[in-house]
């Protein structure tokens, strides 16, 4: 063997397997350890340890080992534990029109693209985790927000997801070991045609494959839902703490670690290990995104008790999810999930977060001033210079909560007012809607041509219809990732943004890439809710436009008929307080001991 092959078998043998870094093992070879030299082995076990260089994705080498004395297991290994990742991540808003049915949609990375390419920065080579673990990815895909799921697809996906789970069992076992955890990544607001409660399904069906003794971590957005089924088939659970999400690496880091603990703890109990509790608490509220950010108060003093109830003794970890809106099952709401090992720990500090929740639950309001889309104009319009660039948020349409993206109707009360007319008036930037003929036909052009261009409403149309405008191309760009191609037609002083396909404007440079100038312009309409991290440092001043659309900010107007009542803000009068009681959630493969009401 060269010297190259023996000294990445060495380091990884050290720095896995806590072997001393003074012994040396040659391809074939064998040799004995002491409990001393290794971690994770019972005590007084003596094992032979047979190495062989037959590389895997992640760069580990293969080590068979067999235990000869002394513990209570079967088998004991100095390898890392086999780790897969799986998921499907998604809002979807069942009132919009729009279906979610291409694979390309969630954009899936496979295999070792996950840890090296979409998580690099926790799970990349040179990582504390990836150095810990034999992380094995199956497949992952994060899509924007948007309609439905179509049960095609996400049969198509799931069935690949299973697949590649059933490989890596196999090729585990072919090498003596298994499966022994499962990061789930996932949002938690999926809804799929026809199905209830997405992300219990797809776990479902994934426990089938890798059966209910593998430990599962599931990382979340704040705004999805965790119904007691999917608690149950879960063994840890966590969401991110910030909205506007600022902690969505950490959050999932976080699972991974806890995920990696939990393991290594059955590891070192054997037969004496116990799964972690989980107590979870429904909260009867549901509230947009809009009116819960992490930036202001309640919301901001709410989050920041979950650090205290995490540095409880027996606490792993405490979790408030603010739930999903725009969706209608009776899982659409807010909860509260505190997990560890000290049962009398995860109920106090679950029962602690409820009861704050409902304690200030009349106080969540807009993050914004609020107003009719001609409100906000108009107020932006009257502002002073020290007061611009003036955003609105489109809100209704809202392509990062689960809007189309297509609807037109803002853009067209905007391009109805006489200040706009003149290329000299009040300069207005607003995006954006999608039209692929438009925007083809702009192409074909050329920047600086005059053209009469329709786009929009091509998928909700309930509001307005597609709209036609005539205008000069200001600026053309090729290659984004979201909306393909983008085009900028100016229309009197209106600077509109049209794309191939919806995207999501949260970047100075989303708009600077375009030759625009946000910071300049008077007024810039964002289809959007809270204004993400850049937009809200680039704002002078800011209004919430309670525009129509898929995600319309006003619930109460939507139709909801499958959520659990009553249900805050649906519900102003309770005729007794609600059942803020811990439960403790059964473990997977257990019977169930709480169902949702």
């Amino acid at each position: 063997m060269n010297q190259d092959k023996e000294a990445k078998l060495n380091v990884f043998i050290r720095e896995g397997s806590s072997i001393s870094s003074r012994r040396q093992a040659s391809c074939g070879s064998t040799m004995e350890a002491s409990h001393d030299d290794l971690h994770d082995i019972p005590p007084n076990a003596r094992l032979t340890i047979t190495l062989n260089m037959t590389s895997h994705p992640c760069g580990a080498a293969r080590t068979s080992i067999a235990s000869t004395a002394g513990s209570d297991r079967l088998t004991a290994t100095a390898l890392p534990p086999v780790i897969a990742i799986a998921g499907l991540a998604i809002e979807t808003s069942s009132f919009s029109p729009q279906r979610t049915s291409d694979q390309s949609q969630f954009h899936p990375y496979r295999g070792v693209d996950i840890c090296d390419s979409k998580y690099a920065s926790f799970l990349g080579s040179d990582t504390k985790l990836r150095q810990k673990a034999d992380w094995r990815g199956a497949l992952i895909g994060h899509a924007l927000p948007g309609g439905v799921v179509t049960r095609e697809l996400f049969d198509t996906l799931t069935s690949e997801i299973c697949s590649r789970l059933l490989e890596i069992a196999l090729d585990a076992k072919r090498q003596g070991r298994e499966i022994e955890g499962l990061w789930f990544d996932i949002h938690g607001a999926m809804v799929v045609d026809g199905l209830k409660d997405s992300e219990f399904l797809l776990l479902d069906r994934i426990r089938k494959v890798i059966g209910n003794e593998v430990l599962v971590s599931a990382s979340m957005d704040l705004h999805g839902n965790v119904s007691s089924d999917l608690a149950k088939s879960c063994d840890l659970l966590t969401c991110y703490r910030t909205a506007p999400h600022i902690d969505t690496k950490e959050t999932k880091e976080r699972a991974c670690w806890n995920l990696l603990e939990l393991v290594n703890r059955r590891r070192n109990e054997g037969k004496k290990f116990s799964r972690p509790f989980k107590a979870w608490v429904p909260v009867p509220v549901l509230l947009p995104g809009e009116q819960t950010s992490t930036r202001d108060e309640p919301a901001k003093r709410l989050y920041e008790a979950v650090p205290e109830i995490e540095r409880l003794d027996g606490v792993t970890d405490a979790s408030i999810w603010v739930g999903y809106a725009w969706a209608d099952e009776p899982r659409n709401h807010a909860a509260i999930v505190v997990t560890g090992y000290d049962q009398d720990a995860v109920t106090r500090g679950a029962e602690k977060l409820a009861k704050l929740f409902w304690d200030v639950h009349k106080e969540f309001h807009f993050v914004a001033k609020t107003g009719t889309y001609k409100e906000c104009i108009d107020t932006a319009l009257r502002s002073r210079k020290s007061q611009r660039p003036y955003f609105i948020s489109d809100s209704g349409d809202n392509p990062t909560a689960g809007g189309s993206g297509d609807v037109t109707w803002g853009l067209t009360r905007l391009l109805e007012r006489d200040e706009f007319e003149d290329q000299n008036g009040p300069t207005v930037i607003y995006a954006s809607i999608p039209g692929p003929e438009a925007v083809h036909a702009a192409v074909k052009a050329g920047v600086g041509a005059m053209i009469t261009l329709t786009a929009g409403a091509e998928v909700d149309n309930l509001h307005a219809g597609p709209i036609t405008m005539t205008g000069r191309i200001h600026a053309i760009k090729h290659g984004d990732k979201y909306a393909k191609i983008e085009v900028v037609l100016q229309v009197g002083s209106v600077y509109a943004i049209l794309t191939e396909q919806r995207k999501p404007y949260h970047l100075e440079k989303d708009f600077t890439d375009l030759d625009l100038k946000p910071r300049n312009a008077d007024i810039v309409i964002v289809k959007i809710g809270y204004l993400e991290p850049e937009l809200y440092d680039m704002a002078k001043d800011w209004m919430l436009a309670l525009t129509p659309g898929g995600v319309d900010q006003d619930l109460e107007r939507l139709g909801h008929h499958r959520i659990r009542r009553p249900m805050w803000p649906f519900d102003k009068k309770f005729e007794e307080e609600p059942d803020l009681r811990a439960r403790i959630i059964a473990a997977p493969g257990e019977p169930s001991t709480v169902h949702d009401e």
